[in-house]
């Protein structure tokens, strides 16, 4: 299966855009914001887990990230509600589930075989953003192959995203105006390697997860 496959592309995809698709387990249905193969292929996607719904134990063999937008998404007797920031390394195992429901953005197959590192980051600590000249950051994971980073943007506030290695922005609060066009929390853009966009904040301002670095594998078939 392809869906926005062609990584040498812009893309941009709107809340207002999602389409929903059911997922092969009962009660979970997915946004396909880009997506390279089945089920076990590199894939980034909106997921949404009705209460009681669950996945059976499995393997991710390329790792999975998972931001969690709404409800309390769970593994075992963890359970981690909105705002939380996961790292699943590759090959690891788990068997998710949401007791009350819960909305996910997930990144799957997307990291390299060496990386090891689990990460569990409650980005709604206040104490661990930091001031970086106009601009609130909440640093979430970085190496040689990526960086990952929330944003917060002031209202009406502008930024030139300069992609020099492939970047990827998600609307999470507040909103972003590109070329005139309004996009509501939820909307998610990918830029590609050496593209460049000015994006300004809404009149609420805006919180972006940023992820820059990766699209170069991808490039290459990775």
């Amino acid at each position: 299966m392809l869906v926005n496959a062609d990584f040498s592309q812009r893309v941009i995809v709107s809340s207002r855009q999602y389409q929903w698709v059911a997922s092969p387990q009962a009660g979970i249905e997915r946004v396909m914001l880009d997506r390279a193969g089945e089920e076990k292929g590199r894939a980034t996607s909106i997921v949404k887990y009705a209460p009681g719904s669950y996945f059976p134990r499995h393997v991710h063999a390329g790792g999975e990230e998972i931001l969690v937008l709404a409800g309390v998404f769970s593994e075992g007797e963890e359970h981690y509600g909105a705002g939380w920031y996961l790292r699943n390394p590759p090959d690891s195992s788990h068997r998710p589930y949401s007791e009350e429901g819960a909305t996910i953005f997930v990144k799957l197959h997307q990291m390299p075989p060496h990386e090891q590192c689990r990460v569990r980051i409650n980005t709604r600590d206040a104490s661990i953003w930091r001031r970086q000249g106009n601009n609130e950051i909440c640093p979430l994971f970085s190496s040689e192959f990526e960086q990952v980073w929330l944003q917060y943007l002031a209202p009406y506030e502008s930024m030139l995203v300069k992609s020099v290695t492939g970047t990827e922005l998600l609307v999470l609060t507040g909103g972003l105006a590109v070329d005139d066009v309004a996009h509501e929390h939820g909307s998610w853009m990918r830029l590609p390697v050496g593209d460049e966009l000015e994006v300004t904040a809404g009149k609420q301002g805006a919180t972006l997860y940023i992820k820059t670095g990766h699209l170069r594998g991808a490039l290459m078939g990775l």
